[in-house]
């Protein structure tokens, strides 16, 4: 008997979309949860993948959303992460469960989302993937870095040995004015493999301001690597 994984209801296999498209695939969550998740589609900001539908156009730019604007006006920023690629709308339901599964414990949530994360990951090109690290500190307290997880749990191999986070302090208590002001909250971890001319994936749980991504994506363009491009699992 299969059961959700976020509400434990019994899932009727018949009712599931995941199993039209992933036949080999138990499904992990029920009717009424997965009818929660509210995928990305349509039009999206073409550098973050933010829904452009319903958006006011005082906040749209061409084909890029506002936010993504600044970032390429910005000289600082201009071309550091070429592209962010998210599957679902941060909405109430995905909050919930990604609190649920970061913050109280609950590591089964992520292998719920590995079929569509190893479906979208097979046509994206990189060289090496590489979840946004967590500090020592919050990686003790949580037991796991959730993006590692997301990423393993689709059975894809990461290389989370390039970054070491020097940073602790929580991020999503900032402003992007405060995230931006502060020193640089990663470093490259010396005895990692060169990354030299290779192409980067990084994977994380949520894009929200872009703010860590983009801080990430710098240092490693400043090691050196020729493109770096995001994947997360949600779009704030």
């Amino acid at each position: 008997m299969n059961h959700c994984l976020y509400c434990d209801t019994f899932i009727q296999s018949e009712i599931s979309w995941q199993k039209l498209f992933y036949p080999s695939v138990e499904p992990f969550f029920c009717k009424a949860c997965l009818e929660s998740l509210q995928p990305i589609t349509g039009g999206t900001c073409e550098k973050c993948s933010r829904p452009l539908e319903g958006l006011s156009p005082e906040y749209i730019k061409g084909k890029m959303c506002t936010d993504c604007s600044r970032w390429e006006q910005d000289a600082k920023w201009k071309g550091i992460l070429e592209k962010n690629i998210s599957l679902f709308i941060y909405n109430d339901f995905l909050k919930e469960l990604l609190a649920r599964y970061k913050f109280r414990g609950d590591y089964e949530l992520a292998k719920a989302f590995a079929p569509q994360i190893g479906s979208a990951l097979k046509s994206i090109h990189y060289d090496f993937l590489v979840p946004i690290p967590l500090s020592r500190e919050r990686l003790e307290e949580r037991g796991f870095n959730q993006s590692t997880a997301l990423a393993t749990s689709a059975k894809l191999t990461t290389s989370d040995d390039l970054l070491i986070r020097i940073h602790s302090e929580k991020q999503s208590k900032k402003t992007r004015q405060e995230r931006l002001a502060q020193d640089q909250i990663f470093q490259i971890n010396s005895s990692s493999t060169s990354i030299k001319g290779k192409t980067i994936l990084l994977i994380d749980d949520i894009y929200t301001t872009g703010s860590t991504l983009h801080q990430a994506a710098k240092t490693l363009k400043n090691a050196g690597a020729e493109s770096i491009k995001s994947f997360t699992l949600a779009r704030g």
